[in-house]
This record gives C-alpha cells, structure tokens and sequence, in this order.
C-alpha cells in the first residue's frame, strides 16, 4: 500500500478534492469550480490539472499515490464509465479511462451518493458498522448501500436511488423523475417546503411563526417568501403545532419508506445525512416513530443515526474505493 491517495466529490457547482494518507488522515482538502460549458469537456481535465498541482507542489509521483477514487452524479458501471450526468452536461463518458490517462494515477469511480455512504461506513457515523444504509436529504434524496463493507452498486449503476420510493399513490404532481409520490416529493428540502405550503393554504394560513436566533426575536414567515426546510423543523421545536404538525407527515413518510429499504436490506445502521439532517434530534427521533410503525419486526434493531462527516463524506469515500 502506498502513502497517499485521491478523493474527488464532483458536483455540479464545485468539485471537492482531498489528499489523504492511507490510514485515513486528511492531509488538505480544497476546491475547484465545476465548468459545465460545452457538455462539460473541461470537467476532467480541471480536476487532472488541480490534483496535478498539488502532486506536483508535494513532490508525489506514482510510487506515492495509490490512486485516485471519484464520486460522480450519476449511474456508473463496472467499467467507470457513466452514463449522463443531466447536471454536468455529460452524456456516455469514460471517466476512469480519461482521468487516468490525464493523472498518470489509477482512477476508481462510483455514484456520489454511493461513495458518500463508504466514506461514512469508514471513517464516520458508520464505522464499525459492515452494512449500512445512508441516505441523504438535500435538493433532492439519494442514498447509498453499504453490504458487508463494500458499495452495492446494482445491476445498472443506480442501487440506493431512495428519493423515488413511491409512499403516496394518491399523488397528482409529477416528481422530476416522471413518476408521482416519489419521497423526493416530500422529505427533500424541497419537498419538506412543498408540503408546508400545502398545509398552510389548506389551513388558511399565509405564514408561519419561526423563533428568531439566540437574543433576536422571532418572526412570521410568510409563505410567498423564502421559506426553508430549516424553517419549519425550527418552528416545530419551538412548539407551533401546524410545524410540528408538517414535519411529522414528513417523517412518517420518511420512516416509513426506510423501514422499506431495511426489510429488504437488513442493515445494522441507517445513517441520515444531507441539509436537512442538520434539524438534528427532532428528525431523528420524528422519523423512528414513522420506521416503527412500518419495519417488519425482525427488523426493528437496525439503529437509526446522524451522519458526521458533513461534506466531506465523499473524498473520503472516494479515497476509501482506491484503498479497496
């Protein structure tokens, strides 16, 4: 095993870098901006040339790199070739192929979600855990699968797609996906402001009460405004029942299409991740309740938990891929 490896969290803005040591020691970590003009050509070659720089300011050439692992929005084969990234601009590229031959380094490369999910299991909330669930609730819900310490990747690429578990057939709006009552629709960020506003207009209500920071006072939010996900969990916590109210739909949802994925799974650990999961302990403890009432009761052990890496989860997923 050499010294040091590559981890790579590519996004559609920003591209986030680290170097670490095989042990798992973050030696730097920084970023590049993701240029998705042009269908994205220049994507790889920036992310070679910023690795590049850093090889070249540290004095590290192929004898001190184990390589480079990369996670990308998108479905990934075998190969490490993937098939469209919509927000990247790509459509069939060969990253593992291209990255290599622009590095000189091995490349390994996996869906981001998925590496999100290893990098937790190794050096985050799901260490000492061989299989675990993640998912992440962001703009959108994604997730990743963890089995006895390696990515369960799928067939296709597209294991851990846990933002279009259909939990309401009665759905009439359409998911970005196609499909209709898809839990992207509802426990997202996006989705978690969706349904605020469907309960406050059908409570004939223009706005909500949220507590202001420490010292300030609150104030009323209204609904046409910017009203956020963080919003309405901080509202709950400070009591407001129609808050309180949505952010239990919400995670009886979410609970309850969990308890789906671990009677198939069966992991030792879920772990939730993502913008949303900053609301901490309400949503935790919210959402076991919706997990409970749905999981099959072989089931019931799996323990629900805070991802702790934060952004970071990807570069160290992605280095642990090049480790493995």
């Amino acid at each position: 095993m050499k010294r040091y490896g590559f981890g790579v969290d590519l996004g559609g803005t920003t591209c986030k870098l680290g170097l670490f040591e095989t042990d798992g020691t973050l030696v730097e970590k920084w970023e590049i901006p993701t240029d998705t003009s042009e269908g994205g050509k220049a994507i790889l070659p920036d992310i070679a040339a910023a690795i590049s720089r850093k090889a070249t300011e540290l004095k590290l050439g192929p004898e001190d790199v184990q390589g480079i692992g990369i996670g990308v929005p998108g479905a990934v084969n075998g190969e490490g070739v993937v098939n469209r990234c919509v927000n990247l601009g790509w459509g069939v590229v060969d990253v593992r192929s291209t990255l290599s031959d622009l590095t000189g380094f091995p490349v390994q490369v996996g869906n981001d979600a998925n590496i999100a999910a290893l990098g937790e299991a190794w050096m985050g909330a799901g260490k000492g855990y061989s299989s675990i669930v993640m998912v992440t609730l962001g703009t959108g819900v994604g997730g990743g699968i963890i089995l006895n310490g390696k990515i369960w990747n799928g067939f296709d690429g597209a294991a851990g797609e846990m933002g279009h578990i259909r939990v309401n057939p009665q759905e009439t709006v359409a998911c970005s996906c196609g499909n209709k009552g898809c839990l992207e629709q509802y426990a997202s960020a996006t989705g978690v402001v969706r349904v605020a506003k469907l309960r406050l207009a059908k409570a004939g209500l223009t706005n909500i009460w949220v507590p202001g920071k420490e010292g300030q006072p609150g104030i009323l939010r209204e609904m046409k405004e910017d009203l956020t996900a963080k919003d309405v969990f901080d509202s709950a916590k400070a009591g407001v029942p129609i808050a309180a109210e949505i952010v239990k739909e919400v995670c009886t949802l979410l609970g309850s299409a969990i308890a789906t994925v671990c009677n198939v799974v069966n992991p030792e650990a879920v772990l939730i991740g993502g913008g949303v999961s900053k609301a901490g302990l309400i949503l935790i403890s919210s959402l076991e309740e919706g997990f409970h009432q749905s999981v099959f009761h072989a089931c019931r052990n799996t323990k629900i938990l805070l991802a702790t890496l934060g952004n970071d989860a990807g570069i160290y997923g992605g280095v642990k891929m090049v480790l493995d």
